[in-house]
């Protein structure tokens, strides 16, 4: 048994889904600016309600609805309602926008070879080289082989502890001592 709300809500969808086509098979102007005035402003307050700026939901509501004129021939609405295919690709068009807000822009990247270091910063690093594995040699061996293989070896204690069959506990103690000790010797 189908509900009033959803009675409403399919002849709703089989109207939406008329307009989609029209525009898919004749470039229906008309029917483009009926769906324009109920979803572009619904459209807004999602993206804004999922955190996206004013601007930036207003940049991708007009998106969206550009790829709904231009991609008509792909919805399917035997997959998808027309609300639902609309809405995700606003989603998709938020992601999108965000993902290249926090990726630089070319002229953002520095271009050529990076400056010379400063030879007393080289000379600094490396003494402070030299005396790190200086403090890592006079580590009891039982230290230095669990500091060799988390560090230089990229392994989880977990992974250690498969590999020497040592308890877990005893390898973060190991570990914290050496780490310990060799803050020490650096000091």
């Amino acid at each position: 048994m189908t509900s009033k709300s959803g009675t409403t809500r399919q002849i709703e969808n089989e109207d939406w889904v008329a307009c989609i086509a029209r525009i898919r098979d004749a470039q229906d102007e008309a029917a483009f600016a009926r769906l324009f005035g109920h979803f572009a402003p619904r459209v807004k307050a999602f993206l804004m309600r999922s955190g996206a700026d004013s601007t930036l939901a207003e940049e991708c509501t007009q998106e969206v609805m550009a790829a709904l004129w231009q991609k008509a021939h792909m919805f399917d609405p035997a997959r998808a309602s027309a609300a639902t295919w609309i809405f995700t690709i606003a989603r998709n068009r938020k992601i999108d926008a965000l993902r290249k807000q926090r990726r630089p822009e070319p002229e953002e990247l520095p271009w050529g070879q990076d400056p010379e270091p400063d030879q007393a910063d080289v000379l600094a690093l490396q003494q402070e080289s030299d005396q790190l594995g200086d403090a890592i040699a006079a580590l009891p061996e039982k230290q230095r082989v669990l500091i060799e293989k988390a560090y230089f070896g990229d392994l989880s204690h977990s992974e250690i502890a498969e590999q020497t069959g040592l308890p877990l506990g005893t390898i973060k103690s190991r570990i914290r001592l050496a780490l310990d000790r060799l803050r020490h010797a650096m000091k």
